[in-house]
């Protein structure tokens, strides 16, 4: 299993802040692609311009690989002001 986590308005708009996933993807990219077959805010939530990825703890690109026990969390660019 793969454990998804989400930040920020990305968890206010998907209504979680987490779930397990079967681990069947290869990339980071690949287990975002399938979460966005789950509907229109699930489509807002994770476009990949407006997306940073962590693999356990680590950010990193959409196309890192992932595997079986590793956490990937997804969140919005920090911005400051």
């Amino acid at each position: 299993m793969i454990k998804v986590l989400f930040f920020a308005q990305i968890k206010e708009l998907v209504g979680v802040d987490g779930l397990e996933v079967a681990a069947e993807f290869a990339t980071a990219d690949d287990l975002r692609q399938s979460l966005l077959s789950r509907g229109d805010k699930w489509l807002l939530a994770l476009e990949s311009g407006k997306l940073l990825v962590a693999v356990n703890q680590t950010i990193c690109r959409l196309d890192s690989a992932i595997k079986d026990g590793d956490e990937v969390a997804f969140f919005p660019p920090v911005t400051g002001g």
